[in-house]
């Protein structure tokens, strides 16, 4: 057996992650002699090493565009466009993820310096991710995203909900990975690798057993259809964004979302091109349902935090539309540009909206509810307009990113549904269900304009960064759209040899 050599180990595609990994441990250490009640000072500290992550991939990004594709541990990981532009947005999700936590915590008696290492090494999972070249990887790397956010659910003990979150997220999760873990020993069964580059080799050629390998990604769909909470894999989804700490769901909520949905892409797209009808035909039939449920039971509900969970659904939906247009080879590359822009002016979105939430919560964890927000139009007419701009951004209405993002996904199905017809009616589906969203979130615009209320709220300077950076970016990603989508459509899978 050939040891490997430090040349196909290649450390260096993996400084961002080494960075993520070595801080977090580091953090834990540094925790120990920081006081109870001086705990922010491991947020100021997480944000220092997610910028030094931050300034790694940057070199990394000058790097590949000079070198290209880079892979580490004998092809095992992959470093190409896919998966920095990828480490671009968790690493920006993690940064506005702290700065949502370092006034939240204390406020609510919940400040604790383990929280922010959690953050990291979720954050450091969600990166492995996008770069897995392996199934094997997959599993680890979603197991290391995973476990943090079962335990950031619960951060709220001793709070009955909060605790009913993370057992809930926990053992759904523990049964979905159950789930992902068949799904890779059949598809090694069938192909005779776990090497993403192995299992596209064994399925175009005679040696794979194509029974067992179809059901192994069936299985895998389940695993990863389970963390980007599609339908009908997504019970867990209103339970723990609702109990959880409002920093924690808004992180999981985009984080988890887009790192399932990279190993989705990348599973799907370069290992079983071989297979595409198949699981083409499968996601479609998902989206559709998906959309339809998410919108349609976000309809009902009263809590914000349970409205934006069924609202996360159906985005989740409107991400698969461009997965399934994927299955054809011609407009792969289109419709995995579209996911990744979808992905990043979702995140935007999201957080931004999470952060008016937070700001409107108050100490003992109530002020969640959409009555909650009456008045806030008067009280303070600038959070208002940003929460109004994010509603029409998850809704689809310019001037946002969302209505950009719709009009790629659904460019790139169109695109795809020329001879199929499943295709043409999952993007009706997305039309008409965006129609249906635009009830739910009109109502809060409704509410917080021209309802009758106390529109109490707290803006610190950190949750006040956030709530800037995510409208200024959701209203220029609407109005100048192109340089952001030119590099999603650099952002090429590839695979390793």
């Amino acid at each position: 057996m050939q040891l490997p050599t430090l040349e196909s180990i290649n450390l260096v595609a993996l400084i961002p992650v080494l960075i993520l990994a070595g801080w977090a441990c580091l953090l834990l250490m540094i925790d120990l002699f920081i006081g109870r009640g001086h705990k922010r000072w491991t947020g100021w500290l997480a944000l220092l090493g997610l910028a030094g992550a931050a300034v790694a991939l940057a070199l990394e990004i000058e790097r590949y565009t000079r070198l290209g594709t880079q892979s580490a541990f004998e092809g095992m990981l992959i470093a190409d466009g896919f998966s920095l532009f990828l480490q671009a947005v968790f690493i920006l999700t993690a940064i506005l993820g702290v700065l949502l936590a370092l006034n939240y915590l204390p406020r609510r008696g919940i400040e604790r310096g383990e929280y922010y290492p959690l953050l990291l090494f979720s954050t450091t999972g969600m990166v492995l991710m996008a770069m897995a070249a392996d199934l094997i990887v997959v599993f680890l790397a979603l197991e290391l995203l995973s476990i943090p956010l079962y335990i950031l659910a619960g951060f709220a003990r001793p709070r009955a909900d909060s605790e009913e979150s993370a057992m809930k997220y926990f053992l759904l999760g523990a049964f979905a990975s159950s789930f992902l873990v068949y799904g890779i020993a059949l598809t090694y069964g069938g192909t005779g690798s776990t090497a993403l580059s192995g299992v596209v080799a064994a399925l175009s050629g005679q040696a794979a057993n194509l029974a067992l390998a179809l059901v192994g990604m069936v299985l895998i769909l389940v695993g990863l259809g389970f963390k980007v909470a599609a339908v009908p894999f997504h019970m867990w989804t209103p339970d723990v964004y609702q109990g959880a700490p409002t920093p924690v769901t808004a992180f999981m909520s985009v984080g988890a979302k887009a790192g399932g949905f990279a190993a989705l892409l990348r599973v799907l797209v370069t290992a079983m091109p071989a297979t595409a009808s198949q699981w083409g035909a499968i996601i479609a039939v998902i989206a559709g349902l998906t959309m339809i449920l998410g919108n349609v039971v976000a309809i009902s509900q009263t809590n914000i935090k349970r409205m934006l969970a069924y609202s996360s659904i159906a985005h989740a939906g409107y991400i698969l539309v461009a997965v399934a247009a994927a299955q054809h080879p011609d407009t792969a590359p289109y419709a995995v540009s579209a996911a990744l822009f979808y992905l990043l002016a979702y995140a935007f979105t999201n957080l931004g909206a999470f952060a008016v939430v937070i700001a409107l919560e108050r100490d003992d964890g109530t002020g969640n509810e959409i009555d909650d927000f009456a008045g806030l139009g008067q009280t303070h007419p600038w959070m208002a307009l940003a929460m109004a701009l994010f509603m029409l951004s998850l809704t689809g209405l310019p001037p946002s990113a969302g209505l950009i993002g719709k009009v790629f996904v659904f460019e790139a199905a169109i695109r795809a549904s020329a001879g199929d017809p499943l295709l043409l009616a999952v993007t009706i589906i997305g039309v008409l269900t965006s129609v249906i969203s635009a009830f739910y979130y009109a109502r809060v615009i409704l509410v917080m304009f021209f309802r009758e209320g106390k529109g109490e709220a707290s803006l610190q300077p950190a949750l006040a960064t956030v709530l800037g950076v995510t409208a200024a970016a959701t209203l220029i990603l609407g109005i100048l759209p192109t340089p952001l989508f030119q590099m999603a459509r650099q952002a090429l899978l590839a695979l390793a040899g």
